[in-house]
């Protein structure tokens, strides 16, 4: 760009970076970064966000958290997203109680979370086996307003099915129909494999039939 006589602004430079962070050279995307300070083009949200999202994405968690902190000391308030980048990074390494604390300054904060937050969570919660606490999230969701996305649901499901509670993950299936959302191909697997697994072979039959009514296999 700048060879071309065309001067890079933060927009340039975001694109840049995130497209960086998208093909995991993150690295390359922090020297772009640091050549914005030396130009005096100043971040702005999208910029740190595409950051945050890369080193989370690379097991650099510590790091983006240091970029949020840096955010602040700049004065660019960081948002919904910026945080769930990184909720998504502790839950991942199975870290949930820290992102229950995370969870509570981001509100503390004025932030609202939004479905992908709570959804995070609710799969984080249920890859550790905390059932009760991630069902408690998903009514407390619902109490709030929010409305389950596919994702939501299916970590739910799979949360139920690895504890071997079929019958809670069938009843959270129908809950799923009858809110209008309607599962994938994994929601479905994830049911199908577990029914078999315990010889219910029956449902998982029936639900077999159903996927492939709706075109999933």
């Amino acid at each position: 760009m700048a060879q071309r006589g065309v001067t890079p602004d933060v927009w340039s430079y975001s694109i840049m970076i995130n497209g960086f962070c998208k093909i995991k050279m993150v690295d390359e995307a922090m020297k772009l970064f640091e050549e914005m300070h030396c130009k005096q083009i100043f971040p702005n949200v999208v910029t740190y966000n595409s950051l945050v999202d890369g080193l989370c994405k690379s097991g650099r968690t510590s790091c983006a958290l240091e970029l949020v902190d840096e955010m602040h000391d700049r004065g660019q308030p960081s948002n919904i997203i910026t945080y769930n980048s990184i909720l998504d990074a502790i839950c991942k390494n199975n870290h949930v109680d820290k992102a229950i604390v995370l969870l509570t300054k981001i509100k503390e904060k004025g932030i609202q979370p939004d479905i992908f937050t709570y959804t995070v969570l609710i799969n984080g919660l249920c890859k550790v086996g905390r059932l009760d606490d991630a069902q408690k999230v998903f009514e407390d969701l619902l109490v709030k307003g929010y409305s389950p996305n596919i994702y939501t649901y299916t970590s739910l499901i799979n949360g139920f099915c690895n504890k071997g509670f079929f019958d809670e993950g069938l009843a959270m299936l129908s809950k799923m129909k009858d809110n209008g959302c309607i599962p994938n191909a994994i929601t479905y697997e994830i049911l199908i494999h577990s029914l078999f697994e315990k010889d219910e072979n029956d449902k998982a039959e029936k639900l077999l039939r159903e996927m492939i009514a709706r075109g999933l296999l």
